[in-house]
């Protein structure tokens, strides 16, 4: 039985303590071999802080690393590596202007007799690895002229080829297609079938329950427990994240929907999306789905002026608003909270309070002169309001979790006072604890009359949440179904284009 193998990594009451903040308490974690091992909790439970320990990027205060039974006092990341073990991030850490096969060689180019570089060796050895794990991708190629999913596989198979022992995985299919998430799953398969031990670090809790053998859960530093998947769901799991009972991840108030704020009558752009029609009423969760491709994002672009459409017409609040700019959607009282809040809804390198405070920058001046205490004031309220977890307002916004980015991304527009918020993909990267806030901003924010569009790639999420949902499939608008009528097989059915009637 797995119980019975050795630990290919066991973490002893590690201790990390940075100056006036203790990160981790004492925690115990094993990986087997062969074993996927989820590594679960909130932000700043401490996953990341303990991974960087093994990995040799901090130093730990106190406690014992092992590795293949051997203590260990992992100096660095090559320190890391040379031991057997390896990681995969989100943002993959490959050297753009080198090639594949010079990556995966890296420090240890091979030789000839001669005293120069074995390139033929190069190719074949990094082609075999590939192929190996069904990565079709061109030895010689430079990094930067890969895709992002590309770049994430050839990281993969750098650790195979190293031969490593344990690897991490951190949020690996945050940027990945379905398709490419079924491909990382089956390399997964592999290294676990060769004895690899992996830890599995998302915060999507279909992924745990799909591959992972064992959660270790973490919260404020300190260890939970320790439980095998086959013995818990999904609520239980959460719980003990969280620290309280979760009886419905997407329980929320909804009110009674007024009157008709937006109409959208036969809008079209290019390919993007055809002939699209639907109302939203105040106070409503307007729901959109479809799959990759499906002309989502593009419709609400267009809506807020950040794309312009070909034709139709778009009417918000009782006006004509066929906007062509973002300021003008800006200007009538419409919120776009993008996909990629990090590069389109924040400027990372300035403070909270400058962020939250960017789009109404007119409420807090006189006469042109910023009046920076009133904007520290109104940072301040909406934070306390949100939650966000942040020492100072004056804290630079690259330096928050994903989830309290997201609400530095909401405070900008509630301080901007808008009426209709759109969210696209509202909590990937996000912790299930910052999750269930953000859906109590729904539902404060219907609550005070306005409006929410809510487009997302999780079905469960937006069958969740919304009270009418528009299904897409490749640009063309599939129907309008009604919160009765949401069922797995039926929205798929749309979403795959088997449907245009509307419920």
């Amino acid at each position: 039985m797995q119980e019975q193998k050795k630990p290919v990594v066991a973490m002893k009451g590690i201790v990390k303590e940075f100056p006036g903040v203790r990160a981790l308490s004492g925690v115990d974690l094993e990986l087997l071999p062969g074993e996927v091992h989820a590594l679960v909790g909130e932000n700043g439970a401490g996953k990341s802080t303990l991974i960087k320990i093994l990995m040799g990027v901090y130093t730990k205060t106190a406690g014992e690393v092992y590795v293949n039974g051997e203590k260990q006092d992992v100096r660095s990341p090559l320190h890391a590596q040379s031991i057997g073990l390896g990681a995969v991030y989100q943002d993959v850490n490959l050297a753009q202007h080198l090639s594949v096969a010079e990556n995966f060689f890296m420090g240890q180019l091979p030789r000839t007799r001669m005293g120069t570089v074995d390139y033929k060796r190069m190719y074949q050895e990094t082609r075999e690895t590939l192929d190996s794990i069904e990565v079709h991708v061109d030895p010689k190629a430079l990094v930067k002229t890969l895709s992002v999913a590309q770049q994430e596989m050839v990281a993969i198979g750098k650790i195979m080829h190293q031969k490593a022992r344990a690897v991490v995985f951190d949020e690996p299919t945050a940027l990945l297609t379905a398709d490419e998430t079924e491909q990382l799953f089956r390399i997964i398969d592999k290294l676990k079938g060769d004895g690899v031990g992996i830890f599995y670090i998302s915060h999507r809790m279909e992924e745990i329950f799909r591959i992972c053998d064992r959660a270790t859960i973490l919260k404020d530093g300190s260890y939970v427990g320790t439980v095998r998947i086959q013995d818990i769901d999904e609520d239980r799991l959460i719980a003990m994240m969280v620290g309280r009972n979760v009886e419905d991840m997407y329980h929320i108030q909804h009110g009674q929907p007024g009157e008709v704020v937006l109409k959208a009558e036969h809008i079209s752009r290019g390919k993007a999306f055809q002939d699209v029609s639907f109302e939203v009423r105040r106070g409503e969760i307007f729901g959109m789905f479809g799959l990759v491709g499906s002309g989502r994002t593009e419709i609400v672009r267009a809506i807020f002026g950040a794309d312009v459409k070909d034709s139709g017409k778009v009417t918000f609040m009782g006006k004509a608003a066929d906007h062509t700019r973002p300021e003008q959607g800006i200007r009538a009282g419409i919120a776009l909270l993008p996909e990629d809040r990090r590069a389109q809804g924040l400027a990372l390198g300035m403070s909270v309070a400058d962020n939250t405070n960017m789009v109404a920058i007119d409420k807090i001046s006189r006469w042109g002169v910023i009046d920076r205490k009133k904007g520290v004031q109104v940072a301040e309220s909406y934070a306390k309001k949100l939650r966000t977890k942040t020492p100072t307002v004056f804290q630079k916004v690259k330096n928050l979790s994903g989830g309290n980015q997201q609400k530095v991304v909401i405070s900008k527009w509630l301080a901007q006072d808008s009426e209709l918020f759109i969210f696209d993909e509202p909590t990937v990267g996000v912790d299930v604890g910052a999750k269930l806030e953000i859906y109590k901003v729904f539902e404060e924010l219907i609550k005070e009359g306005k409006t929410i569009i809510i487009i997302s790639s999780y079905l469960p999420e937006v069958m969740g949440l919304a009270d009418r949902m528009l299904v897409m499939y490749e640009g063309h608008p599939m129907g309008i179904i009604e919160r009765d009528g949401f069922t797995d097989d039926n929205i798929m059915r749309y979403a795959s284009g088997k449907s245009g009637k509307e419920s």
